[in-house]
């Protein structure tokens, strides 16, 4: 039996199961796409650009029926949920208008004489892999700017969203996109090595898990594939100074319980310096506090389930395993009873590193609070991690942020702010954190070959 299925885990139920795709219908997904590409690369860049513009379009006039599907398979609020479908409507407007601009030849200065250009060219049928915590915007990101590329898709969604996967392909199909050029499938792991080891898929890019990651990039180094990896973050929020506290602190519980804390770029980490510290904690816990989980169905839920009873018992594993080795519970640290999966707002505090707490990902609501003596042991502890993902720096003194910025291991750092994505803002770490950029003009180059042309004179 397939384990593609909606599971509500705001109630338990099991809604619709779908059936797992044969191996008969990837080979027949690999040629769809293999032939749709050859006429899809064809298509001039502004025609590409006006189905993105559809695409566009079609998702703000389902905006309703779009967000309700997020709120049933994942247990998004329903504001987070149309928040995200709007967010994916401006990623296909933005590179429907800087996509023919990206695409444009670079003219080269050779001191060999003769004319080089360099053109920015498609490779093919790509292959991605998509995780559940944002089932519209992951796809968009990747299926975006290289459709407008010439790319053709082959999605393989998460098993707990195959509802969204199918909205997202229907919607393609409304807006005319040419035959075969995004395709959904509904795979297993064998199936998945099997298409990225085919030749008629060119590139992968997955975003999920460390160990997903792994396997993905063996395959595909293997058959000498280009691969993107989005693997997730624990990124440090480091707080310099309180001159705006209450500002500082609510950047803080904000950026920590975005989307139930099941955010990969969700500040994981809290670094404060120690003559802040016992004020930024004490507000800290007290906004934690304020976090109640609810119906996700009701405007007025500030944060729904997390997807499912297994990520809800795999961090509470991780809580227990922090407070069984010494560290202290501030706030929450208990799953809610029931058919939901839910799971309390909480703030650990004394976690050290033979913690899991300490290395491992906290991929739900659950905040880690450290006490440092200065900026440079700060910078210690943000980096003493596997990832590289995104971080944050507070401080009224601005110079002294952008410093400790510089020497931040990660692949993008925000000061003063929230951590965020943007269709005009590259998006990607370091270390285990993954491989490669998406979004901005940096996400269209990635699975493009970007060919030189000289003509001597």
């Amino acid at each position: 039996m397939s384990n593609y299925k909606t599971l509500n885990p705001a109630t338990g139920e099991l809604v619709k199961e779908f059936p797992q795709a044969s191996d008969h219908d990837i080979e027949r997904a690999l040629d769809r796409s293999h032939d749709a590409y050859q006429g899809w690369r064809q298509t001039p860049p502004h025609d590409r650009a006006d189905t993105l513009r559809r695409v566009a379009a079609l998702h703000r006039e389902q905006v309703a029926d779009l967000a309700g599907i997020l709120t049933m398979e994942m247990g998004k609020p329903s504001s987070q949920a149309r928040a995200e479908v709007e967010l994916v409507a401006s990623i296909y407007d933005y590179y429907a208008e800087q996509g023919p601009a990206f695409l444009a030849d670079e003219v080269l200065s050779t001191a060999g004489g003769g004319e080089a250009i360099v053109r920015t060219e498609p490779i093919g049928s790509l292959l991605g892999i998509m995780p559940w915590n944002f089932p519209y915007y992951q796809v968009a990101r990747f299926a975006a700017p290289n459709l407008m590329l010439g790319n053709t898709i082959i999605l393989k969604h998460a098993s707990n969203c195959p509802q969204s996967a199918l909205a997202i392909e229907e919607l393609f199909v409304q807006a005319g996109l040419h035959d075969g050029a995004f395709i959904n499938v509904f795979a297993d792991s064998t199936q998945v090595a099997s298409m990225i080891s085919d030749p008629r898929v060119r590139g992968v890019s997955l975003t999920g898990s460390e160990r997903a990651g792994s396997a993905v990039g063996e395959v595909a180094g293997r058959h000498m594939k280009k691969y993107v990896l989005e693997l997730g973050g624990s990124d440090p929020f480091i707080v310099l100074d309180a001159n705006d506290l209450a500002g500082t602190v609510a950047a803080a519980a904000s950026n920590r319980m975005r989307n139930a804390g099941q955010t990969c770029i969700a500040s994981k980490r809290f670094i404060v310096l120690a003559d802040v510290y016992e004020a930024f904690l004490d507000a800290f816990v007290q906004a934690m506090r304020e976090y109640h989980p609810g119906d996700p169905t009701d405007p007025a839920t500030r944060f729904g389930p997390l997807s499912s009873h297994d990520v809800v018992n795999d961090l509470e594993e991780q809580v227990q395993d922090a407070v069984a080795k010494g560290a202290t519970v501030l706030a929450g640290g208990r799953k809610i009873e029931g058919s939901g999966a839910y799971y309390e707002a909480t703030v650990l505090t004394g976690v050290t590193p033979e913690m899991r707490a300490y290395g491992e990902e906290l991929f739900g609501p659950v905040a880690v609070v450290y006490k440092v003596d200065s900026p440079r042991e700060a910078l210690e502890l943000a980096n003493a991690s596997r990832f590289g993902l995104g971080a944050s720096v507070f401080s009224s003194d601005v110079p002294r942020a952008q410093e400790l910025a510089r020497d931040l291991e990660s692949g993008m750092v925000w000061i003063n702010g929230l951590s965020r994505t943007a269709p005009d803002l590259p998006f990607g770490g370091v270390k285990h954190s993954g491989v490669g950029r998406e979004l901005g003009r940096y996400g269209i180059e990635e699975f493009a070959n970007k060919k030189l042309i000289h003509t001597s004179r």
